[in-house]
């Protein structure tokens, strides 16, 4: 323990600092790019619903429409109930 010995013989207890402030510095860069990729899919950071934006609702149906699995009646008819529960919110017509 020579070389922690602080009085002109070594650089003292303070050197232990470094790594803990490297380890700092690299969990907080982890957790920032994790909540943006996260961000990024739409999840609760930041004011999502948790769903990817291809799984919306709305989405879905659209897809649905587009593939010709339901009729035009059917979509605005669907279309209605869903913004009905999510207050129109989610709707692009």
């Amino acid at each position: 323990m020579q070389t922690l010995a602080h009085g002109g013989h070594g650089p003292g207890p303070w050197i232990l600092f470094f790594p803990l402030i490297w380890a700092v510095v690299v969990v907080g860069v982890v957790t920032v790019l994790r909540r943006t990729v996260r961000l990024g899919r739409g999840a609760p950071w930041g004011g999502g619903d948790g769903r990817a934006t291809g799984d919306a609702p709305i989405a879905v149906l659209g897809r649905r429409f587009a593939s010709g699995e339901i009729d035009e009646d059917d979509y605005r008819r669907r279309l209605a109930v869903l913004d009905e529960r999510f207050g129109g919110k989610d709707v692009a017509v």
